[in-house]
C-alpha cells in the first residue's frame, strides 16, 4: 500500500506539472508614447524577454501618435523577423510610425473608439517632409501589409494621399480607419475590451499573463539621459580634465572625468542616439586639444578644431538627427541639448576659478598630492642649460608668445614665455632667467 500510494503522489505530481506546463505564457508589452530610440530600446529588450522566458504569445498594446521613422523600421523589422505569435492591441490611436508597427504583427485587435492609418511622414512643424522619405515609408508600408496578407494598395493610402480608393479614401486624404472599418477591410481582427477577448478569440481560455517592466540596469540608463544629470556629468568631465592639467600625476581628476565620459556616452549609445561618428568626434576633439596644450604652445586652429569637436559632439549625442539631418529634430530638443552643454561649460568654468583653489588647499587634495616646495632660496634650481648660461643672450620671437611659445636665438628654437603679456612674432626678446625647461623672456 506504501509503495502503490508513492507511485499515486508521484503520478499526481507529474500531472500537474506537466498541466502547468502547458498553460501558455504571454508577455504584455505597452508603448504609450511616441516612437524614438527609448521605445526602440524597449522593444528590443521585450522581444529578448520573450525568448529567454520562452513566451508563447506576445501582446503589444498601442497607444502613439508615431514618432521617428528609423526607429519605428527598427521596430517593424524586429517583429517581422520574431518566430512567435506578436498581437497588437491598439488601445485608442496608432498612427503614422504606430500603424507601421501595428501591420507588421500577425493579429491587429482594437478598442472601441480607436484608430490606425495617417501614416504620412511630417517633420517636428508638422509640415509633409520631403518625397524621399515619403517614398520609403509607402514602399515599407506596402511591403509591410503584403507579408502579413493585408491590402497594400490601403496600407499605401494611409501614406499617399493621391491614392483614390474610392469610397474608403477619396483622393486629397490620407486613410485613417476606424475600429469598424478596420475589421471590414481586413486590418483589424475585432474590437476587444482587453487581453482576455484577444486570447479567447485566439483559443486560449486559461494562460499565464506577463507584462514586461525595464530592469533596474534601464532605469539607472535612463536616469543618466536626464538633461539636468547630463549637465553635471559634462562639469565633471571638463573639470575633471582641467584640473589634471594643472596637477599631472594624480590621478583622480582624471579618472573622474573618464567616469563621467563612459556615463554620457554609453547611455546614450544604448539608446540609439550616440552614433559611432559622434564618438569619434569627441576623441577626436580631445586629442587635438591635446596637441594644442602639449605640442603647439598657444591658442590656435588645433585648439578651435578641438574645442567645436568636444562641444559639438557633446550635443549632436543628444539629438536624434541622421547625419546632421535634423528634419525630425524638434527645436526644443536642439535648445535643451545646447543649453545642456552650455550650461555644464559655464558650470565648469564656474568651479575652475573659484574652486580650483580651495581644492588644491584642501586637506583631502593634500593627501593625494605631493606638497612639498623645493625653494630656490635653499638652493634648489633646475635647468636644462647647464654648459652655458642663456641670460642676457638676444634673439626674436619664432612664434608669438601668448604667453609662451618659441624663440629663435643663434639660428637654435627654443620653447619660451614671457612674464605674462603678448609679444609679436619676429620681435627682438633678452632671456632674463633660463631655469626649469623653458627660457623667461622679455622685449628687447
Amino acid at each position: 500500500m506504501r509503495k502503490l500510494f508513492t507511485i499515486f503522489c508521484l503520478l499526481f505530481t507529474i500531472a500537474l506539472i506537466a498541466q502547468e506546463k502547458e498553460k501558455p505564457l504571454v508577455l504584455h508589452l505597452k508603448i504609450n508614447d511616441v516612437i524614438d530610440p527609448r521605445t526602440n530600446r524597449y522593444s528590443e529588450l521585450g522581444l529578448e524577454k520573450a525568448l529567454e522566458i520562452d513566451a508563447d504569445y506576445v501582446i503589444l498594446e498601442l497607444d502613439t501618435y508615431g514618432g521617428a521613422l528609423n526607429d519605428a523600421d527598427d521596430i517593424r523589422t524586429r517583429i517581422l523577423n520574431f518566430d512567435r505569435p506578436i498581437y497588437t492591441f491598439i488601445n485608442k490611436d496608432a498612427a503614422s510610425a504606430g500603424a507601421l508597427i501595428s501591420i507588421a504583427t500577425d493579429s491587429i485587435y482594437m478598442a472601441k473608439g480607436s484608430s490606425i492609418g495617417a501614416a504620412t511622414v511630417v517633420t517636428q512643424d508638422g509640415a509633409a517632409a520631403p518625397d524621399k522619405y515619403q517614398s520609403y515609408m509607402r514602399s515599407i508600408m506596402r511591403s509591410t501589409a503584403e507579408a502579413k496578407g493585408r491590402d497594400p494598395r490601403m496600407a499605401e493610402a494611409m501614406v499617399d494621399e493621391d491614392i483614390d480608393l474610392d469610397s474608403i479614401a477619396t483622393e486629397g486624404k490620407i486613410l485613417t480607419l476606424s475600429t469598424s472599418e478596420a475589421i471590414k477591410y481586413g486590418f483589424c481582427e475585432a474590437e476587444v475590451s482587453g487581453i482576455d477577448d484577444i486570447m479567447k478569440r485566439s483559443g486560449v481560455e486559461e494562460y499565464e499573463l506577463q507584462e514586461f517592466k525595464l530592469g533596474a540596469t534601464e532605469k539607472i540608463i535612463s536616469l543618466f539621459l536626464n538633461p539636468f544629470v547630463s549637465g553635471i556629468l559634462i562639469l565633471i568631465i571638463v573639470g575633471g580634465i582641467y584640473f589634471e592639467l594643472q596637477t599631472p600625476g594624480v590621478g583622480f581628476p582624471i579618472l573622474a572625468a573618464l567616469i563621467a565620459i563612459i556615463l554620457y556616452f554609453v547611455p546614450n549609445y544604448l539608446n540609439g542616439l550616440a552614433e559611432n561618428w559622434e564618438i569619434l568626434m569627441f576623441v577626436v576633439g580631445v586629442i587635438l586639444i591635446a596637441i594644442e596644450v602639449f605640442v603647439i604652445p598657444g591658442f590656435g586652429v588645433a585648439g578651435i578644431l578641438g574645442l567645436i569637436c568636444t562641444i559639438g559632439s557633446l550635443v549632436l549625442v543628444m539629438l536624434n538627427n541622421d547625419l546632421f539631418d535634423f528634419s525630425f529634430v524638434g527645436g526644443d530638443q536642439i535648445f535643451i541639448s545646447f543649453a545642456t552643454v552650455i550650461a555644464g561649460l559655464l558650470g565648469a568654468i564656474v568651479v575652475m576659478f573659484f574652486g580650483g583653489a580651495s581644492l588644491l588647499n584642501s586637506n583631502v587634495f593634500k593627501r593625494i598630492a605631493l606638497q612639498e616646495v623645493q625653494d630656490k632660496e635653499q638652493g634648489f634650481t633646475s635647468t636644462f642649460y647647464r654648459e652655458k648660461s642663456m641670460i642676457g643672450k638676444e634673439g626674436k620671437t619664432y612664434t608669438r608668445l601668448r604667453p609662451s611659445g618659441k624663440i629663435e636665438v643663434d639660428g637654435v628654437i627654443y620653447d619660451a614665455f614671457t612674464r605674462g603679456n603678448f609679444i609679436d612674432e619676429g620681435v627682438a626678446i633678452i632671456i632674463i632667467s633660463d631655469e626649469g625647461t623653458s627660457l623667461k623672456v622679455k622685449e628687447a
